[in-house]
């Protein structure tokens, strides 16, 4: 196995790709592709500079460290939403393309047999899989939903570089086994009730306990990965995963587990 590289990563998954049939999914996988190569070459990232892996109904890149994420955040920004309103204005109900989309660093080996290995990576596959992320792309109408890692937020997001407004992001928290994964959600948080997401906030003021006894705690969950490796975008990475559901309560809020079979 090399060692592991700095790279930039970004992932792409389709929504609802498996509801379709043999014809209308290799036209979707035409599109995603053309919409990735649109958006990185917009961004000036060159062929040269660019790993692709292929996931179905998903995308995964990795691009050298030396090429401007600034550049390419305000691409997803920009031009993939506009790609996106382009192809969907001519296509039919049944080809519509509307894409989850993940951007974040970290750094990553390649093993012997091609396989890219990272706990990075994971991270990231584990936001794109995120109901959350799910929800947020469901309540939109602009068919595309991004969120960023916290070292992308740190790095770039919050020092408001040009085309890139900090206040549009907002901070979520998950769940995993290895503990809290934050990220930064573009655009509103989802309104459904069964997000398993919550703003990664200071903890609201609760009412007074009753004399009686403490504050009624809320039932807890957690976000789980079976195998040690999560998949995404319907396309296993390694072993299986279990997604996640979870609610707000009146004491500290616990995010979880269920079964993460969520539309696409």
């Amino acid at each position: 196995m090399n060692h592991p590289v700095n790279r930039t990563i970004l992932l792409f998954d389709i929504e609802r790709y498996s509801d379709r049939d043999d014809v209308e999914q290799a036209y979707l996988r035409r599109m995603l592709y053309d919409i990735a190569d649109r958006t990185l070459a917009a961004a000036g990232v060159e062929e040269t500079k660019r790993l692709r892996a292929d996931r179905g109904d998903s995308v995964m890149e990795l691009i050298d460290a030396d090429t401007s994420p600034i550049a390419l955040l305000r691409s997803l920004l920009t031009e993939a939403p506009a790609q996106l309103r382009t192809i969907n204005r001519m296509a039919s109900s049944s080809a519509q393309i509307r894409l989850r989309s993940v951007l974040a660093t970290g750094f990553v080996a390649i093993d012997g047999q091609g396989g890219w290995v990272g706990s990075d990576l994971n991270h990231a596959c584990r936001l794109l899989d995120a109901k959350l992320l799910r929800a947020a792309l469901r309540e939109r109408a602009d068919d595309f939903a991004l969120c960023v890692s916290e070292s992308i937020h740190q790095g770039i997001v919050r020092h408001g570089h040009p085309g890139i407004a900090p206040e549009e992001f907002h901070p979520v928290t998950l769940e995993s086994k290895n503990g809290p994964l934050g990220a930064w959600l573009h655009g509103p948080l989802p309104n459904t009730a069964e997000d398993a997401g919550a703003p990664a906030a200071p903890a609201p003021h609760s009412a007074p306990a009753p004399a009686a006894g403490p504050a009624p705690q809320g039932p807890g969950a957690t976000f789980h990965f079976a195998g040690g490796s999560p998949s995404f975008g319907g396309s296993l990475v390694a072993g299986d995963q279990h997604g996640v559901s979870g609610g707000t309560v009146h004491g500290d809020v616990h995010l979880g587990g269920a079964d993460q079979s969520g539309t696409r």
